[in-house]
């Protein structure tokens, strides 16, 4: 029988056990005692014992009583904490001493929002890093469409669907620092191996094992015990392609953007693909919809190129949120404005699907801006006024954090777009009451 192995040898959860049966026994001998009913010869002498105590020291009989609950009280918790940091240390050796922490995060985190994030690249994965912290209701959708870099080259030479944002994504949201850096570590030397990161070989690797792509990114991310769920748009092999300004038509991702013209549209072929299930059924059970950050044409945009995935969003009560890039991308959406991203958006996929629209208005330093404006890039201007009149509430905030990189600061937006939702909730009638938690600080 399993329940034998907990008694095993150096399994170190009998003493534990034995504690609490103590425990249990002395808090049971507490109970008989209150009673003082008829009760078995050892509480019969044990009865007596007390009152001859009392007649010849003085000491109240209900002291022994109580004496007796406390200590089983006491034994027995000791004997369940020992038994689960037995367990934990087992599990989870670096987390030995987070007991607490750890359980108060996992059930509260579990009653946060259902939020659907939609998009990809590392934008995508900065939201999630922070997010995570207020719930682990999160369903990331991941464009599919990537055809350069490490994920290009395994689609090509092995056929599956690319990687790389849906690692990006489960490194950001797993639970261990470490282990989210090892799934970006990339190999700089080679044969075969120089240019590929470890995640992007490792859900290669799950996704033969399993024999499904949809299956190995599943067990990865059950193994990497991440706080919510990635998930592609689609099962299907597609490829991105672009219709420029001048007419010029452009298949593959990466190409997209190389010949600095303004994009007209973009589409995929083929036409209108089969979304993943979860997803559709994630979007009818959100409390909120995120849109990016993420490259406009190449990360968001893809997704809901998807079959019935419009369809689903617009039927969806959900909160619509947009979260604009602070920075422009080169040869996609050079100059853009706030305004201009979402006029772009709204043009091709309608104006059902944004209600909010999260801006950041911290300017960068003039020396980092300088540096964007070399390759082409600029500050995102956020123009308030020409969002609210396309009907869509902006929300205009200091968003960002300057580093090497100018990128989105993970705990300013995550906070932001809490409250945004919150607000969203708060104003939306019908909606079910949910749980704000602080961040963890684990």
């Amino acid at each position: 029988m399993k329940f034998l192995k907990w008694f095993y040898l150096g399994m170190g959860i009998k003493r534990w056990i034995f504690l609490c049966l103590a425990g249990v026994l002395i808090f049971s001998i507490g109970i008989l005692l209150c009673f003082n009913g008829p009760v078995n010869h050892l509480i019969d002498t044990l009865l007596a014992y007390g009152i001859s105590l009392k007649v010849s020291k003085g000491i109240p009989l209900h002291f022994f009583f109580a004496l007796f609950l406390v200590v089983g009280v006491f034994l027995i918790m000791i004997g369940i904490w020992g038994w689960m940091r037995s367990i934990l240390t087992a599990v989870k050796p670096e987390n030995e001493n987070s007991l607490v922490d750890i359980l108060y995060q996992q059930r509260n985190l579990k009653k946060g929002l259902k939020v659907v994030v939609i998009g990809g690249g590392t934008g995508l994965s900065t939201l999630l890093r922070g997010l995570k912290e207020y719930t682990s209701n999160i369903v990331a959708v991941v464009t599919v469409s990537d055809d350069g870099g490490s994920s290009g080259r395994l689609r090509k030479e092995l056929g599956v669907l690319p990687p790389g944002d849906i690692r990006n994504c489960i490194a950001a949201l797993a639970d261990s620092e470490l282990l989210g850096e090892l799934l970006q570590y990339r190999f700089e030397e080679g044969n075969g191996l120089e240019g590929h990161s470890f995640g992007n070989l490792f859900l290669v690797a799950m996704t033969g094992t399993t024999g499904d792509f949809l299956q190995g990114i599943k067990e990865s991310s059950r193994v990497l015990a991440i706080r919510g769920t990635v998930l592609p748009s689609t099962l299907d092999t597609v490829t991105l392609c672009a219709e420029l300004d001048d007419g010029t038509l452009i298949e593959g991702e990466s190409k997209i953007g190389e010949k600095q013209r303004p994009i007209r549209r973009i589409f995929l072929k083929p036409r209108s693909p089969k979304p993943v299930d979860e997803v559709i059924q994630a979007i009818k059970e959100a409390d909120a919809i995120v849109y990016g950050p993420g490259s406009l044409y190449t990360s968001i945009m893809p997704n809901l190129l998807i079959g019935k995935m419009v369809e689903a969003i617009q039927n969806s009560p959900a909160i619509k949120i947009f979260v604009c890039n602070c920075m422009t991308q080169p040869g996609e959406t050079s100059g853009f404005t706030a305004s201009q991203h979402l006029e772009v958006f709204v043009q091709q996929f309608g104006e059902k699907l944004v209600e909010y629209a999260l801006i950041n208005t911290l300017v960068p330093s003039p020396a980092m801006n300088a540096k964007y404006e070399e390759k082409g890039g600029g500050f995102v201007l956020p123009d308030q006024d020409k969002i609210e009149k396309m009907g869509i509430k902006p929300i205009a905030l200091p968003l960002i954090n300057e580093t090497d990189l100018i990128r989105h600061d993970p705990k300013k937006l995550a906070l932001s777009l809490i409250k945004v939702i919150m607000e969203g909730l708060y104003r939306s009638p019908g909606k079910q009451e949910v749980q704000l938690l602080e961040p963890s600080k684990l």
